[in-house]
């Protein structure tokens, strides 16, 4: 019960202080109308109530660029809503502030002091402090029912108007979708390099020198017998080392074990197989195109390598679930946290792969840990 009253206690205050910050910053764009009709300006200061509104709210505000006329929308939106309710958070918070002080007070002034809800003259300190009391339990209970909803639904109604337009999320996407296209194709440029290079430098090779020593032992048959056999000898063991590597070039392609055993069983021979203690979590997951459990592999895959290599890690965790037609991954592990896609480790791969599905890569990891790498995936 204290701990609730504690966590009213700070919603009303960061409501409280939300509220008066829209006072200020409504008054301050009334009185600078004239120079916020300038794009250059109106933009940058829209923006600042689109971050507050979203900090209030807890939702995460990326930039965007607007017209000027939603901004001038969304600034006289502000100053018609803002006014309002930041006077009546500054009445109510002022009032919270005056009654202690009057009821402490009221002995210096010339005249019997009033407090504001219940109120009589003060002309004792039994009625002042009862009073006082009793005032400042009122005054309280009404800031917190009124200022918290108050305050989200003006940050609610900034958010509206400044969201984009369906115009303007058309734009959007087609960015997006361009990006993920070049990104998409970079990848894939690279990845045919890659297997390109692992079979000319090493399949290759390997294939070349087979058949080099098949042709001496051809020759040197009619001459030594027990030579044409050591000769045989060591192609049949470049031929095991070219297939082995021939297999490490297929699995990166497209794993086996996902046509055998799909993504479930494909996950659980990975973890037996990570470098740390690895806890196993799949929930039903139906029909899953095989794209998208290639792509969820790879990402489980390079984040549990991520684990054994740089976390310092003592377990890990793997919990795949469908919700509707999203899969999601999430890897978490209890090491040092500091993990950052900017720096590489294989992050960023993860999440051009994951955005060439349309899909999306959340990672979480402050310094100390634990670190929490979440990869959804649309499925239909």
């Amino acid at each position: 019960m204290l701990r609730a009253a504690r966590e009213r206690l700070a919603g009303t205050w960061h409501a409280g202080r939300y509220l008066l910050g829209t006072l200020v910053t409504a008054t301050a764009t009334l009185l600078a109308a004239p120079l916020l009709c300038v794009p250059s300006l109106a933009q940058p200061w829209a923006e600042r109530h689109r971050q507050r509104a979203g900090a209030l709210l807890g939702r995460p505000v990326e930039p965007r660029p607007r017209g000027t006329r939603r901004n001038l929308l969304g600034l006289a939106t502000q100053v018609g809503t803002g006014l309002p309710a930041g006077l009546l958070a500054l009445l109510l918070l002022g009032n919270l502030l005056l009654t202690p002080c009057v009821a402490a007070l009221w002995w210096a002034f010339s005249t019997a002091p009033w407090l504001p809800v219940i109120s009589v003259p003060l002309t004792d300190w039994g009625t002042a402090l009862s009073l006082g009391l009793v005032n400042l339990l009122a005054l309280a209970a009404l800031a917190a029912l009124v200022l918290p909803p108050l305050a989200r639904a003006h940050a609610r109604i900034c958010l509206a108007v400044l969201a984009p337009s369906p115009a303007e999320r058309l734009v959007e996407r087609v960015s997006e979708l361009t990006r993920t296209r070049a990104d998409v194709l970079q990848a894939h440029g690279a990845e045919l390099r890659r297997i390109e290079r692992d079979l000319h430098d090493g399949t290759q090779a390997r294939l070349v020198a087979i058949a080099m020593r098949l042709a001496v032992a051809g020759e040197s048959l009619s001459e030594s017998q027990e030579a044409a056999a050591v000769l045989v000898r060591e192609a049949h063991a470049e031929t095991e080392d070219a297939m082995t590597e021939l297999r490490s070039v297929i699995r990166t392609i497209y794993p086996p074990v996902l046509a055998d055993h799909g993504l479930a069983g494909a996950l659980s021979t990975l973890a037996t197989r990570a470098g740390v203690p690895t806890r196993l979590d799949v929930g039903p997951l139906g029909e899953v195109p095989a794209a998208v459990e290639a792509v969820a592999y790879f990402a489980v895959t390079e984040a549990l390598a991520n684990v054994a290599r740089h976390s310092g890690a003592t377990r890990a965790s793997v919990r795949v679930t469908r919700d509707g037609a999203l899969l999601r991954a999430e890897i978490s592990d209890d090491g040092a946290g500091g993990a950052d896609a900017a720096r590489g480790s294989g992050l960023d791969g993860m999440r051009r792969r994951a955005a060439a599905l349309d899909g999306s890569m959340g990672i979480s990891s402050p310094p100390g840990g634990p670190t929490v790498v979440t990869v959804e995936l649309p499925c239909a």
